[in-house]
């Protein structure tokens, strides 16, 4: 089990409606379904330090709301939270460990939005993979986005949201990684599942496609270029997507009131050739 980080951190503020499913909608909420319904609503980012969590935190702090961030590491969440402003606020969790978790949350009276895109796994082909490494992408993104949502789910309004993230590998693999593939299929059916049981709270996942962004810049610049250049040919509109897109397909599914238990693939048409 991985260690917990503490909880101490940056300001966490406190809406001013009652926690729970139950809850009536926030009173400074905005009717609709565009990015104006966040006003005064709180969202919670599990990976709002950087990449697409923090694309969504910049487009969420620019429609009104209150920004929570998670994540492992302290310095990139304090920067990311100095760059929103005072809307921002973080602390330090870990997705993999439950007591972590439960930190979290336990300050949060009221939770109307949550994204967890915080992930670390090996991917590889079966024959290759140790059995560790193989169940990593299950251990860390799976059950650490399941947890989530379990730790949130009491604190979460009734015409709140949660969404799940995917990846368009598990409808299209587009190498030897069956894991890794299983475990982003396993996720869709994780948010119906979830739409079922915590309705009125709407669940929905976004599965993207290969992203120019964070997550492959730390990654060796000749695997990046091949990464690309497959993505080009395959994809309907021939290039990567960019995090500020996916972002944007994060806050529909956080905004439109009338859609749960959705997949939704922002990835250029790769998963239709």
């Amino acid at each position: 089990m991985s260690r917990t980080p503490s909880p101490a951190a940056g300001s966490v503020p406190e809406p001013a409606s009652a926690p729970g499913p139950g809850a009536a909608p926030a009173p400074e909420a905005v009717a609709g379904t565009g990015a104006e319904a966040l006003r005064g609503r709180t969202v919670v980012l599990i990976g709002g330090g950087s990449g697409i969590g923090l694309s969504v935190a910049h487009r969420a702090v620019a429609a009104g709301a209150r920004v929570v961030l998670g994540g492992r590491t302290p310095e990139r969440l304090a920067a990311a939270a100095d760059r929103l402003g005072p809307a921002a606020s973080w602390r330090s969790v870990d997705t993999t460990d439950t007591a972590s978790l439960a930190a979290f949350f336990a300050p949060l009276e009221r939770v109307d939005h949550l994204f967890t895109s915080a992930a670390s796994y090996r991917v590889g082909p079966m024959l290759r993979l140790s059995d560790e490494d193989a169940r990593s992408p299950f251990d860390s993104k799976f059950w650490g986005q399941y947890h989530a949502v379990r730790h949130a789910a009491p604190k979460l309004a009734a015409d709140g949201s949660v969404v799940l993230m995917s990846g368009a590998a598990g409808a299209r693999p587009p190498a030897p990684a069956p894991a890794y593939a299983a475990c982003n299929a396993a996720i869709e059916g994780l948010g119906r599942g979830l739409a079922v049981e915590l309705a009125p709270v709407r669940v929905n996942v976004v599965s993207p496609g290969t992203v120019d962004g964070n997550l492959w810049a730390g990654r060796p610049a000749a695997d990046r270029e091949a990464a690309f250049a497959q993505y080009r040919r395959d994809a309907l509109l021939h290039r990567p997507g960019t995090e500020d897109e996916i972002a944007h397909a994060v806050v529909f599914l956080f905004t439109n009131g009338f859609t749960t238990g959705s997949t939704l693939y922002p990835d250029g048409g790769y998963t239709l050739r």
